[in-house]
């Protein structure tokens, strides 16, 4: 199935769209609902199964799904208590079975749920009946069509204090952003893309799931040689912040850079040198120390901020990497040192410039943006516009966006990755990926998807110089 990813506007547009190239919507929702008891009989064994329907097309799936679990042997019990509107009427009539009405007494002796209340467009909190059903959920599996009930498909957030924690969710055509977003990612449980007949060219988005499909990774060539692979350099703060430095540079090697080097204050010259082999080392005294290193156009890349310290220092040092033509990611103490002045580093940025913030980072740099945008992802993309270069706003939701409005939602990153340093192996990783000529947007993704994969592959127990050590399984891969 594709990557894209469609707002729930986006995805009633697709649905119009299919019906007007002559699928009958009435034959989407019969598809939508056998998609839904394919899955739940692949996964369960019959059994006594209730089915909470709404009135609208998300109830009428519900009805398609207990008429084909009735034909598959499961005991469907089917519990309504409004009149099914528009198609989900003429789905009612077709469900000959019995009807329960809307209440807490339709879960006695259910051992699976299918919550076919509301789908990925609701909007309110849930309330009335429909509130008091998903408070009775206890201890029962529920398997939902499209979104969890209660949870914004657009946002993923929870739209009140009721909402569905599903076990299965089955959607149509695209994902939506609450699919990825946490914690929607994490209140739908598996989830199961469905196609059920909409035609590819309904989908009109510039958001995507972060996938390989999304960017190719830079596999050596077989006439290369490390120079054709880029000279990443990663800026090491004083002698007793190197470390962040240090995991970034390994980083940017272990991902294909053909050359690394740290480049070093004079007092921690010592310390970088006692834990460095293959990348290399080089001092530099303040920002003319800087830019005289990078005057060498061979180190096309640049990673700066991890360990540098918060201040007018920073600033200078960061100046002078965007005036220097190479591609830069700006990380940590590189972002917060502009807090009181944003616009000043908005206005030096270029196209190959990646800003890795988290979301304290973020705050500083684009105050009040995540409150007043719709959702995370429409935050992200405004920051992008706003600064002119990539943004990463990293979690277990990373989002990225360019200036032009493509982004894309990682969701393969587990909690393992929230240990310290492993930020600083992600700016290095894109820094890596970057010195090999990928675009910014595509370096970020890359790195971002490679990160959780290196981290997945490890499992329980990492720490951030486990990634660049585990890359080289993820990798084979590809």
């Amino acid at each position: 199935m594709s990557d894209e990813i469609l707002t729930t506007a986006q995805m009633a547009k697709a649905d119009a769209f299919a019906v007007a190239q002559g699928t009958p919507s009435l034959t989407l929702m019969e598809n939508a609902g056998r998609a839904v008891a394919t899955a739940i009989a692949a996964r369960f064994k019959p059994c006594v199964v209730t089915v909470l329907c709404g009135p609208g097309n998300n109830g009428g799936d519900g009805f398609v799904v207990a008429r084909l679990l009735d034909e598959e042997g499961f005991t469907v019990r089917l519990a309504h208590d409004a009149d099914p509107k528009g198609d989900a009427a003429a789905m009612s009539a077709r469900w000959k079975g019995a009807r329960l009405a809307l209440t807490p007494a339709a879960l006695d002796g259910a051992r699976l749920v299918v919550d076919a209340l509301f789908g990925a467009g609701l909007s309110r909190p849930l309330e009335g009946t429909a509130a008091q059903m998903v408070e009775a959920l206890h201890d029962v599996p529920v398997v939902a069509i499209d979104m969890p009930s209660g949870v914004s498909g657009d946002s993923g957030a929870p739209l009140g204090g009721v909402y569905v924690t599903a076990a299965l969710t089955v959607t149509f055509f695209r994902k939506k952003p609450g699919h990825l977003l946490l914690p929607g990612r994490a209140l739908c449980g598996e989830i199961v893309l469905a196609d059920i007949g909409i035609p590819g060219a309904a989908a009109d988005t510039q958001l995507f799931e972060n996938t390989p499909a999304l960017w190719t990774y830079p596999h050596p060539k077989a006439t290369g040689h490390k120079y054709d692979r880029g000279h990443a350099v990663a800026v090491s703060g004083g002698a007793t912040a190197t470390g962040a430095a240090r995991l970034a540079a390994r980083g940017a090697l272990r991902v294909g850079a053909g050359l690394v080097t740290v480049a070093s204050p004079p007092g921690a010259l010592a310390v970088n040198a006692a834990h460095l082999t293959a990348i290399m080392l080089k001092p530099f005294e303040g920002a003319a120390g800087l830019a005289d290193m990078l005057d060498d156009k061979r180190l096309n890349a640049v990673v700066i901020g991890p360990g540098l310290g918060v201040g007018g220092e920073t600033c200078a040092l960061v100046d002078v990497a965007l005036k220097s033509g190479a591609a830069v990611v700006l990380d940590a103490d590189a972002l917060t040192s502009y807090r009181d002045d944003p616009e000043a580093l908005f206005n030096r940025l270029h196209d190959r410039c990646v800003l890795t913030p988290h979301a304290g980072e973020f705050e500083r740099l684009f105050p009040g943006l995540l409150d007043e945008a719709a959702d995370k992802v429409a935050a992200v993309c405004a920051a992008a516009a706003r600064a002119g270069a990539v943004v990463l706003l990293k979690g277990g939701d990373t989002v990225i966006a360019a200036p032009g409005g493509k982004a894309t939602i990682n969701a393969n990153a587990p909690p393992t990755l929230a240990t310290a340093g492993a930020g600083d192996v992600l700016a290095g990783f894109i820094a890596g990926l970057l010195a090999q000529n990928l675009p910014a947007f595509e370096a970020a993704a890359c790195a971002t998807w490679l990160h959780g994969a290196a981290a997945d592959a490890f499992g329980p127990g990492l720490i951030a110089e486990d990634l660049p050590e585990i890359l080289p399984q993820v990798l084979d891969l590809l």
